[in-house]
């Protein structure tokens, strides 16, 4: 078929058809008497396996995936297969923790709302504590020590204030409410940077409800990625069944 012919047939410009062909996506287009590329079905494949790969595992491991399988090095293609798979079942895992954290913290804190009274002492008796925390006051909250809340604090998981006078860290409800999730997050055996991953969205989402919500959409990115997996398979396995079609045909 002509390049006008396999762009239209894939929602893609002549232009893209040819950048796929350069960057090794596709084979070498087939050249006619006149020097015309000429594409075949191989070709239509490929590019089917390519614009489905991408929802499944982004532009890059795509891009890396369609390399080695027209290079004949489809070893590489399936590891870099297995690691878009791998790191959504860590994502899936990681989800089931968060919820699952969300849910234990929800029934043993209560919910901080601002109040025009937003003094520390206001704050904290918000959440049913009687004042701010110390680090060693809350450490025993926690059954850990303050070490370890410090080494939390390097990693970015807590961000307590300091008081002004004696630079003291002081934790306020909601400081409170993000080393209990922490802690459940560990007890999970989730990495420091991702706890710290999590909490910031928590903050940037308002509180507990809205990370909820903001959990939703991210099960619903990770349902949409494995049907795209799923899709992306049946078109990587067709492309190499072309692949091997051209090969025995010559």
């Amino acid at each position: 078929m002509r390049p006008v012919d396999l762009a239209r047939r894939h929602g893609l410009s002549t232009q893209a058809v040819r950048n796929y062909e350069d960057a090794g996506i596709i084979p070498p287009a087939h050249r006619g008497p006149t020097g015309y590329r000429d594409y075949t079905a191989t070709h239509a494949a490929g590019l089917a396996a390519h614009l489905a790969l991408v929802p499944a595992f982004g532009h890059s491991a795509s891009r890396r995936i369609m390399r080695a399988v027209t290079g004949g090095r489809l070893d590489e293609a399936l590891e870099c297969v297995d690691e878009g798979h791998a790191l959504l079942a860590r994502d899936r895992a990681t989800l089931r923790t968060v919820e699952a954290a969300l849910s234990s913290l929800g029934a043993a804190t209560p919910a901080v709302t601002p109040a025009a009274d937003s003094t520390p002492a206001a704050t904290a008796a918000a959440a049913g504590t009687r004042a701010p925390f110390s680090i060693g006051e809350l450490a025993r909250h926690l059954g850990l020590n303050p070490a370890t809340l410090r080494a939390w604090e390097r990693a970015g998981v807590l961000a307590p204030r300091r008081d002004p006078r004696t630079g003291d860290r002081r934790y306020l409800a909601p400081d409170v409410r993000d080393a209990e999730l922490a802690h459940l997050l560990r007890r999970g055996g989730q990495a420091l940077a991702a706890i710290a991953s999590v909490l910031g969205e928590l903050r940037d989402a308002g509180g507990l409800e809205a990370l909820a919500a903001t959990l939703e959409g991210w099960r619903r990115d990770l349902t949409s990625r494995g049907t795209a997996q799923l899709h992306a398979a049946g078109r990587l396995s067709a492309y190499l069944d072309a692949l091997d079609r051209s090969a025995r045909t010559g």
